[in-house]
């Protein structure tokens, strides 16, 4: 098995489906963080957008995948790492 293919056929992704995740999950990392900068130089900006957007990824990456997890709850150990 490929090293491009090992970890997201572990979470059941393809290639594909795990770059466009992580990608996405990546590009809102460095919006939510450039939003924490601003808020930090400027408090009354961006007020909630740091913590918004960390409730958002946690629902797509933990809560979104409660299901797979139940499936395989004592079987398998999914790799959360992106």
């Amino acid at each position: 098995m490929s090293i491009f293919t090992n970890h997201p056929k572990a979470i059941g992704e393809t290639y594909g489906q795990h770059f466009i995740h992580a990608g996405g999950f990546g590009f809102s990392m460095i919006g939510g963080g450039i939003a924490c900068l601003l808020h930090a130089v400027c408090p009354w900006l961006c007020e909630k957008t740091g913590s918004d957007m960390i409730r958002r990824l946690y629902r797509s990456m933990v809560t979104g995948r409660a299901d797979l997890i139940e499936l395989d709850r004592f079987e398998s150990q999914f790799d959360w790492v992106i």
